[in-house]
């Protein structure tokens, strides 16, 4: 009997996809991988017709990228800097989104490689512990994170936790002593996880106490009245709000703004993102700049490098710098020393200035 593609996965101990794969795209998996299956090919004297141009492995020259949403400048802000650079090497892109499901990753992912991408560029939603990229690294395709804060893949993100320490610090350094941190309800996010350690550790190590982080839906079409409650009432109020996102910094100065709180008089806000949109708001939105376009773009160069074979074994880790923007959300109580707000000031600055000094540029 004739054997078929199904006997050399059983016999190889992989999936008919991978097979599949190891035969028409070679260079897109695992060397240990390939080697079985040329193993089993040989062994069990699989010849369809079509097997000397397989074997050759032709190219599809398709990446696929699969991003949490596009609703989110942050994303669409990466996706631009990969399509530039895909466009300009001869690359088409398959673009899905996944609301940060896991389920809908999987499935976004076996799709992919279904259709023979060379690699992938994903965010997903927690990519330390996430078995789907335990199986990538056995099995290929090679991938990169993206924004994943992460030391256990290839990644390209900023330090969250780094970045979140010194946005918070500059609101110490501004005087405020109640600072509260406002997220999505997110809690598969990494990101958002690292971003509290980041406050929280900037809160301890000037003698505060930290919050407990207080979510808030940014659907909705104005801030819950036990929100603004927690916001605003009370003697222990926060007289300043660390957000962990500009969107959600947008949404709670327009709630506060419809509750006559006035920013930054009686509330400072921090977002993160540096979004340009940011700028255009009144007064413009203090944040902590991430290079989005660029991320996206060394994304690209670290997963083509590996496609190319120009690295060995995964990508490496890479940081990119953030910034400090102040912005007009942030004013200084009172009781903060000139000298603090001064020196923060000056970092901020020198932040901006270095970032647009290096080789890394802002959307």
């Amino acid at each position: 009997m004739t054997p078929t593609i199904k006997d050399v996965a059983a016999h190889a101990g992989f999936s008919i996809a991978t097979v599949s794969r190891a035969i028409n795209a070679p260079h897109t998996v695992n060397p240990a991988t390939l080697a079985k299956v040329r193993e089993a090919v040989e062994t069990l004297r699989f010849r369809p017709s079509p097997l000397g141009r397989q074997l050759r492995g032709e190219r599809t020259r398709l990446v696929g990228v699969v991003l949490p949403t596009l609703a989110h400048p942050v994303f669409a802000e990466c996706l631009q800097g990969i399509d530039e650079l895909a466009a300009a090497a001869g690359f088409r892109l398959m673009l899905t989104t996944t609301q940060y499901d896991t389920g809908r990753e999987r499935r976004a992912v076996d799709m992919l490689r279904a259709q023979r991408v060379e690699g992938l560029i994903l965010t997903v939603a927690d990519a330390d512990s996430h078995p789907l990229l335990d199986e990538l690294d056995a099995d290929g395709p090679p991938y990169v994170l993206m924004h994943n804060d992460t030391q256990h893949r290839p990644a390209v993100s900023v330090d969250n936790r780094e970045a979140a320490s010194d946005g918070v610090r500059m609101l110490i350094a501004h005087g405020h002593r109640r600072i509260l941190m406002l997220s999505t309800p997110l809690p598969a996010s990494d990101r958002v996880r690292q971003r509290h350690a980041g406050y929280v550790h900037a809160m301890q190590q000037a003698g505060l106490a930290p919050e407990p982080m207080l979510e808030i839906d940014t659907a909705a079409d104005a801030l819950p009245p036990s929100v603004l409650a927690r916001l605003t009432n009370g003697a222990r109020r926060p007289t300043a709000l660390f957000c962990c996102n500009d969107l959600l910094a947008m949404v709670v100065m327009r709630g506060l703004r419809h509750a006559r709180v006035r920013v930054p008089q009686e509330m400072s806000i921090l977002g993160f993102d540096g979004l340009a949109m940011g700028a255009l708001l009144a007064p413009p939105l203090a944040s902590i700049g991430t290079p989005n376009r660029e991320t996206g773009r060394m994304a690209w160069r670290q997963l083509t490098a590996s496609i190319g074979g120009e690295c060995t074994g995964a990508a490496p880790r890479l940081v990119l710098p953030h910034t400090l923007c102040e912005g007009g959300t942030i004013a200084a109580i009172a009781s903060a020393p000139l000298a603090d707000v001064a020196h923060i000031t000056h970092i901020a600055h020198l932040a901006r200035v270095s970032h647009e000094d290096g080789e890394f540029e802002l959307p």
